[in-house]
């Protein structure tokens, strides 16, 4: 082999993209399975903090009138949004009160949407 080959060749390996794994499932503690906590859905309970910011997003309140409302700061309440975020394997905000929705934590027929009292922390 020439070394412009060798070269042509290396370059050629380096730019397919790699192997992926197969995804897997998400994880068994966001899953729709039952009804309710004890249902088997495993979405673990929220704090009060928590409810009303996810009661919040689900009405679409912006990130600051929230902090204002709960006595948080704006840094606060989007690592918390976060935290849900990533309880409930959601990429984003929409994406979070659909999965909430679906779980059914969040109210149905209803506006405001609430969080169901079974999800609520003691």
């Amino acid at each position: 082999m020439t070394p412009s080959a060798t070269s042509e060749a290396a370059t050629s390996e380096e730019i397919k993209p790699a192997r992926r794994p197969p995804k897997s499932e998400p994880a068994g503690d966001a899953r729709p399975a039952g009804g309710g906590p004890s249902g088997g859905t495993g979405v673990r309970r929220l704090t009060a903090v928590d409810v009303r910011i996810l009661e919040g997003v689900a009405v679409g309140t912006s990130t600051v009138r929230l902090a204002a409302s709960l006595y948080l700061s704006r840094q606060g309440i989007e690592y918390r949004i976060g935290l849900m975020m990533r309880h409930f394997q959601a990429a984003n905000r929409p994406a979070l009160i659909s999965r909430a929705h679906s779980l059914g934590v969040l109210s149905v027929g209803a506006w405001p949407p609430r969080v169901l009292p079974e999800f609520l922390e003691s």
